[in-house]
């Protein structure tokens, strides 16, 4: 019946026009049936399509709606369309009203309008929710409106609609007999039609879906396949059909997402190796080492005070360190640990040192990648304070900028010239960053984890003025914990 190799698009018309047809005469045989009674139902049948399109969701939407407004009011213009509650109403207050207008019996009158004043009164109920969704305190008294309120009402309304849609059914029941013959004598020469045409497409369209469906078959198994790790398979690219063009993506697919999936593989080991570089940097044998002999002149000189608080900054730095492991901490943690770290070198530094740390108790609550801001102190400090004659400040601060937060780490030491710090800020980005020393790894690590944490978006920038100042900047996104 056709080629092998013809598109899918052939094969499936050919089956069409099997069915279409036939179809086609027996649709027209029911035109010509319909258009004989469609006038006695037309009246019946529209006015209890509209009543029933409220019957089945006005009150399911409604009650919907107005239980997000009351229980999510600060976010419910986010979750829904809080205009909706009013246009459902006015809809269904158009169409009942039209209904009223045309109704010729007393009864039906009277259902009607019972339904357009309880649409009256819900939309006065809606309005007073509405109005209080906001104020504070007001959450019972909404929870109390919407069950006695919108609940009975559109429970009320829904009823009043099925006694309307019931009334007009029995209005459609006097003409049932009359055209109960002709919807007989329809249902027999459909019946036989529909038979025919079953298997005339059955004969044809069982050839064309093991065609279509037996590739496919395949394919799914394939992908199934690629699903468990096996970016080796092949589909079969034989034919010229619109499944071989299929087959011939899946194939290039494939073999784009093993390269991906080895690219990430390959990037996480270097990630993992990266944060594990940074952790052994923060356990500075020499950092420890001037730490526990500050610690030990303290004690033979009698100073027990600072003897505790030193140990006490010193542990507090390691716990944050270490961190149970975790890659994320709070804001409030990452200042602890900066905070121990500069407690610890004022001791030691006490002549050249001075810090202030200014990061708003807001932005406690918000994740920071582990170990983003010590290092950052820590070059401060050993390439800009220790440097510089006379006191030195460090000045760390944070603030919120609309979906980001931004850290800066300041000092007052003895800055860089513009060939430096142009220097430095290839540096940081440069593949050459890990093998230029402690402060070229440590703001090459921070740069790198920033960018393979959050993305191409975020970053740590550095600006400076030699002899006057140095100010590394870091964006991250705001999370919260």
């Amino acid at each position: 019946m056709w080629k092998r190799g013809s598109t899918l698009k052939k094969r499936l018309n050919m089956l069409l026009l099997v069915c279409l047809i036939p179809l086609a005469a027996l649709l027209l045989y029911l035109l010509v049936m319909v258009e004989q009674f469609s006038r006695r139902y037309d009246v019946i049948v529209e006015n209890i399509t509209k009543a029933n399109a409220y019957n089945i969701n006005f009150k399911e939407d409604m009650d919907y709606l107005m239980y997000i407004i009351v229980v999510n009011a600060e976010r419910a213009g986010e979750l829904v369309d809080t205009e909706q509650p009013h246009l459902l109403i006015e809809d269904a207050r158009q169409v009942f009203q039209g209904l009223f207008e045309t109704a010729d019996a007393e009864y039906a009158r009277n259902r009607l309008n019972g339904i357009i004043k309880s649409l009256n009164t819900l939309e006065d109920r809606v309005e007073e929710i509405e109005a209080d969704a906001l104020v504070s305190g007001s959450y019972d008294r909404n929870m109390e409106r919407l069950d006695l309120n919108i609940r009975i009402l559109t429970e009320l309304i829904q009823e009043q609609i099925q006694k309307y849609i019931y009334y007009e059914t029995t209005n459609l029941e006097s003409l049932r007999g009359g055209v109960r013959a002709d919807v007989d004598g329809a249902v027999r020469t459909v019946s036989i039609g529909y038979v025919l045409i079953l298997a005339g497409a059955l004969l044809i369209s069982r050839r064309i879906m093991t065609n279509i469906t037996g590739p496919i078959r395949r394919l799914c198994e394939m992908t199934r396949q690629v699903g468990k790790g096996d970016f080796a398979v092949q589909a079969r690219e034989g034919s010229d059909d619109e499944l071989a063009v299929l087959n011939s993506s899946f194939n290039r697919m494939v073999e784009e997402v093993g390269k991906l999936v080895e690219d990430i593989r390959i990037e996480q080991l270097n990630l993992r190796a990266t944060e594990l570089k940074l952790l052994q940097a923060q356990i500075n044998p020499h950092f420890l080492y001037n730490t526990l002999d500050t610690i030990i002149w303290l004690a033979e000189a009698g100073d027990s005070e600072q003897v505790v608080t030193l140990v006490s900054a010193l542990s507090d730095f390691f716990r944050t360190t270490l961190s149970k492991g975790r890659d994320y901490i709070t804001v409030r943690e990452e200042e602890a640990h900066i905070r121990s770290y500069l407690q610890i070198q004022r001791l030691r530094y006490r002549d050249i040192l001075e810090y202030e740390i200014q990061i708003p108790e807001e932005l406690y609550q918000y994740q920071i990648l582990k170990l983003t801001l010590q290092p950052l102190v820590e070059n401060a400090l050993y390439h800009g304070i220790k440097n510089k004659r006379g006191m030195g400040h460090i000045r760390v601060t944070g603030e919120s900028l609309g979906d980001r937060l931004v850290f800066r780490v300041w000092d007052n030491g003895k800055g860089m010239e513009p060939e430096e710090l142009e220097r430095v800020r290839k540096l940081i980005w440069g593949s050459q960053a890990g093998g230029d020393g402690p402060s070229g790894f440590g703001l090459f690590n921070v740069a790198q984890r920033i960018f393979l944490n959050y993305g191409a978006e975020y970053s740590l920038s550095i600006d400076s003025e030699a002899g006057e100042w140095t100010e590394s900047v870091v964006e991250i996104p705001a999370v919260k914990n």
